[in-house]
């Protein structure tokens, strides 16, 4: 006599059949390494530091690490083989575009005093030059600040072709008499680099008897 099964009856035999099929098919461990790892264990490959995996229940799922960028002003760099990413183990201070070691003095240009301070950070005092009384100042090699080699002076006139002394009248022709500020007068220090001068009234210049 067949057995006459309730469609209720086959409905559940379907509905365990599959469950079964899907739980035959979960993963309890993964395997690496040469070791065994459970569902949710994390674990990084030995043929690649910077793959971490994690054991689920649908196997393995990895990803790769990116390293973050080393400090600019990192001096010693070192690679370990059981590391990913490189470690910077000492720092110092960098300034435009150099590295310098904590608490050393440094001076970039003449006009510059520098400090690398521990926290990493260059702190620099800038020299600040007074205007030069003159108008051909010289920068000595290893000096700041211009010097007046010639002493204070100025041009005579606006086409800057001549440069007269500072501190007393100069006839630049026998009817225009011109004084340069000598560096103590308000004016030169304000960018007064021309002189000022007076014409003679009724004069009319002479050839030749200008002052040298």
């Amino acid at each position: 006599m067949l057995e006459r099964w309730a469609p209720s009856t086959l409905l559940c035999l379907l509905l365990i059949s599959e469950v079964g099929l899907s739980v035959a098919h979960q993963v309890n461990t993964c395997e690496a390494n040469g070791s065994v790892y459970y569902v949710g264990e994390w674990y990084f490959l030995d043929s690649d530091h910077c793959t971490q995996c994690e054991c689920t229940t649908e196997g393995p799922s990895c990803a790769r690490t990116e390293c973050t960028a080393l400090p600019p002003a990192c001096m010693h760099v070192s690679h370990y083989p059981t590391d990913c990413c490189p470690r910077c183990e000492k720092i110092g201070c960098e300034y435009r575009g150099e590295v310098y070691e904590l608490g050393e003095h440094f001076q970039p240009s003449e006009c510059e005093q520098c400090t690398c301070d521990n926290d990493g950070i260059a702190r620099c005092l800038v020299a600040d030059c007074a205007p030069p009384p003159c108008v051909n100042p010289v920068y000595e090699k290893g000096e700041c600040c211009p010097r007046c080699k010639d002493g204070p002076n100025c041009y005579a006139d606006a086409t800057q072709r001549r440069v007269i002394p500072a501190g007393q009248y100069f006839w630049v022709d026998s009817c225009t008499k011109c004084r340069c500020h000598d560096g103590q007068d308000v004016g030169y220090w304000e960018g007064n680099r021309l002189a000022k001068c007076e014409k003679t009234k009724n004069c009319a210049p002479q050839e030749g008897q200008e002052n040298s």
